[in-house]
């Protein structure tokens, strides 16, 4: 199993934080957004992490891992 996760805005805007799908080998992180989004690529800008550490689209996956899924963030300015 594979565990997949999508943060803040991602969540609201799919309708889901957390789900678990069975592992096909060849899996890549792109293919899991695609699968469980059914939008053609990763939009811009969002970043994917495979077990805590930030990667690729590309990335492949494999069973037990934890895929997050995080939404641009954006910082506030700083008055000086």
């Amino acid at each position: 199993m594979i565990t997949l996760k999508l943060f803040a805005s991602l969540a609201e805007t799919h309708g889901w934080r957390e789900r678990e799908r069975t592992w096909v080998a060849g899996t890549r992180v792109i293919d899991l957004w695609c699968a469980e989004t059914g939008q053609s690529g990763l939009p811009a800008r969002v970043l994917c992490a495979r077990n805590m550490d930030y990667c690729p689209p590309e990335t492949p996956v494999f069973p037990g891992d934890e895929i997050a899924f995080f939404p641009p963030v954006t910082g506030g300015s700083h008055a000086r």
